[in-house]
């Protein structure tokens, strides 16, 4: 099975990205997890059950500990068929 993350931390800076935002960016771009996507409201990515499980624990703890007081997340299943980047990209 596929899976599908998109999360936010709080607080939120406008101003400036927050060390919590900055940790769990990383830990998301350092996960092997593909069709990831990093934006100032919102991220995403996409990849394996147990990749991305291992992800969103990670990205729980590591932003607690950098000082995020709330993650919010939404975990979606995608169809078995559905192609990864390089797949559709040709690849």
């Amino acid at each position: 099975m596929r899976l599908r993350l998109e999360f936010t931390t709080e607080p939120f800076d406008l101003d400036e990205l927050p060390r919590h935002a900055e940790v769990a960016r990383r830990v998301i771009q350092d996960a092997p997890l593909d069709a990831v996507d990093v934006g100032p409201f919102g991220n995403s990515a996409e990849g394996p059950a147990e990749e991305v499980l291992a992800a969103v624990q990670a990205l729980l703890r590591r932003s607690f500990a950098a000082g995020a007081t709330r993650v919010s997340l939404q975990v979606s299943g995608l169809a078995e068929d559905r192609p990864g980047p390089a797949e559709a990209a040709g690849r």
